[in-house]
């Protein structure tokens, strides 16, 4: 079971990262904080999944390879969402 801290370092990772793919994807106008959250955490694992198919070093702890592979999975993950969306 994760300790409180590790949950506590996953929102604020994955609500940081959310908002600045947002801000990139120009989506940050229509997401609240909480939507950034959900964004950030889910993209963490999407960018954590491809940095391993493309052989890349794990993200592991709160250093700024976490950050980048968190923002950029959460850049994919919106960029599906507009995807669905537009159907």
């Amino acid at each position: 079971m994760p300790e409180v801290t590790n949950i506590i370092v996953w929102l604020i990772l994955g609500g940081v990262s959310g908002w600045i793919a947002s801000m990139i994807a120009g989506k940050d106008a229509k997401m609240g904080i909480l939507a950034n959250i959900i964004v950030g955490i889910i993209g963490a694992f999407i960018g954590g999944w491809v940095a391993g198919l493309l052989g890349l070093g794990p993200a592991t702890g709160l250093n700024i390879w976490s950050f980048i592979v968190s923002v950029i999975g959460a850049l994919i993950l919106l960029w599906i969402i507009g995807l669905v969306n537009k159907r």
